[in-house]
């Protein structure tokens, strides 16, 4: 890949307000990342988090989670994160007059749709890499995500 392949890359990236791309061919890889390193800094804003007892800053979340109980600690242990494998917009129902694809409580399979997320202007369908009970969700409707970010908090099976 050339220079000039590698700024035009970078000019779509400005033009469409990305913050990461990752290409990979045969014998090649390429990975662009303007800004903060959300991969490394998510585990760290965590571990701060439980030990002040504050939540991360972040998306607004749109479901109360389930009524805590004595063992709360116990259950925060096991919940799993469904996380946004790209950067675009994310979108809880397949359009705007029809019911979201999960809610607080629903039970969801491994493989299940969970979200859309829009990404240069494709739709890509979200699936559940476990099945469980989705617990929260941590993105409203038609809020921008980046890679790796939390999206949903599940009680796995």
């Amino acid at each position: 890949m050339e220079l000039k392949e590698i700024r035009q890359i970078v000019e779509l990236m400005n033009r469409h307000n990305l913050s990461l791309f990752h290409l990979q061919k045969e014998n090649f890889s390429l990975k662009l990342r303007k800004g903060a390193d959300l991969e490394e800094l998510m585990p760290l804003l965590r571990s701060a988090s439980a030990a002040r007892d504050f939540p991360v800053p972040g998306p607004s979340n749109t479901q109360p989670a389930a009524p805590a109980d004595d063992s709360d600690d116990q259950a925060a242990a096991v919940l799993e994160e469904i996380t946004s494998p790209m950067v675009g917009t994310l979108y809880r129902a397949p359009g705007p007059d029809t019911d979201p694809y999960v809610e607080v409580g629903s039970e969801i399979e491994k493989g299940s749709t969970v979200c859309i997320i829009e990404a240069m202007k494709v739709m890509n369908e979200i699936k559940a890499d476990m099945s469980g009970r989705i617990e929260k969700i941590l993105v409203d409707d038609g809020s921008p995500v980046q890679y790796g970010q939390p999206l949903f908090l599940v009680n796995p099976r």
